[in-house]
């Protein structure tokens, strides 16, 4: 079964209340594009991401607001602002690194929400069962093309009716492959 393989790039996601605090009081983000995943799009809304080593300046706030402000970086990105992202599933971020976000109208500190998302493939049951698989399952997906073909391992499945079926990798690991479309699980 071929999948669509996504780069998600870095990004944020922020709380009501720290979108405020960012933009300032009742703003509401707006839609530059949707994504993939039903409902889930990029904003045109940017924020500055502040580690005591640097800063990564116009990255991306998706939408719509979640229940916790969250940090999605690569590795790289983290390592060259100065922080330790754990890998981890979104929404995971107990224990993970804290920064700062500076938007047009204030700016807001995490102690913890800062990591590196683990490689996944959304599916929806239809595809899961299809694949052979379920959700939290972890697999193996080939990828990549053109002298980079890549075997990503660890790659957790989660699946839910409110998902379409791909599969996202940070920048880091798009950039290994070569910048893959589409994969195929490995048993």
């Amino acid at each position: 079964m071929k999948i669509l393989v996504e780069t998600s790039a870095r990004h944020v996601h922020v709380t009501k209340e720290d979108l405020e605090t960012l933009f300032g009081a009742g703003y509401e983000l707006t839609v530059k594009k949707m994504l993939s995943q039903p409902g889930q799009y990029a904003s045109n809304e940017r924020v500055t991401v502040v580690g005591p080593k640097k800063q990564l300046a116009n990255v991306s706030i998706l939408g719509p607001v979640r229940s916790a402000t969250q940090v999605e970086l690569s590795l790289t990105d983290a390592r060259s602002i100065g922080l330790t992202a754990p890998v981890r599933e979104s929404g995971d971020i107990a224990g993970s690194a804290g920064c700062t976000l500076v938007g047009p109208a204030g700016e807001v500190t995490i102690t913890e929400g800062v990591i590196a998302a683990k490689r996944h493939i959304h599916m929806t049951p239809e595809s899961a069962a299809e694949a052979g698989v379920a959700d939290k399952d972890i697999v193996k997906v080939a990828t990549g093309g053109n002298g980079r073909k890549v075997v990503f391992d660890d790659v957790v499945i989660r699946v839910s009716d409110k998902f379409a079926t791909a599969m996202h990798i940070d920048t880091d690991e798009s950039n290994a492959a070569g910048g893959p479309t589409e994969g195929e699980i490995i048993k």
